[in-house]
């Protein structure tokens, strides 16, 4: 019964490897956060190390990702951090929420919940961990585009639209 179990579960494992999810690769750079703001070298390569696969539309692969179920795993994850920031497409945002976004950034690398510990977690990643002089540098960065979007921009711009209480919320 075990060696059924076994062979079954083996089949399955040799069958999920033919059904691949589709890869973050488009790399469009027609919205990238660079088109707009400064992005100087350093804050560039901290970017591209530590925040890029999940935030842009460009996710360099590790080898791991190509067998099943992980690929699935890492495409879910990677679309849920472009759900939450995509730098890829940052510009195309109305500018509230890019200040919004520039915020939640500074207040994540503060509280160091980014990187997430899973993308780091066993080293399969410990290139992307941010030292405290890293963290301070990008942290610096956002500030002072949110300052270029304060010095450019109306006041009322950059705030949030507040949200209407949904119907189920006000019963």
């Amino acid at each position: 019964m075990i060696k059924k179990i076994l062979l079954a579960l083996l089949a399955i494992l040799v069958i999920i490897q033919f059904f691949r999810p589709e890869k973050n690769e488009s790399n469009d750079l027609t919205y990238d956060i660079s088109t707009k703001y400064e992005v100087p070298e350093e804050v560039d390569a901290i970017l591209r190390v530590s925040c890029n696969d999940c935030h842009s539309n460009k996710t360099e692969y590790p080898w791991y990702a190509n067998v099943q179920p992980v690929a699935w795993w890492l495409a879910d994850h990677i679309e849920d951090g472009k759900r939450h920031l995509n730098f890829s497409e940052f510009t195309k945002r109305p500018i509230a929420i890019q200040n919004h976004k520039l915020e939640e950034t500074i207040e994540m690398v503060e509280k160091k919940e980014m990187p997430l510990k899973d993308y780091t977690y066993l080293g399969l990643h410990a290139e992307a961990k941010l030292s405290d002089e890293q963290r301070e540098v990008l942290i610096s960065w956002a500030k002072s585009q949110m300052t270029y979007l304060k010095d450019n921009y109306p006041a009322d711009s950059l705030v949030m639209p507040k949200r209407r209480p949904t119907a189920a919320a006000t019963k």
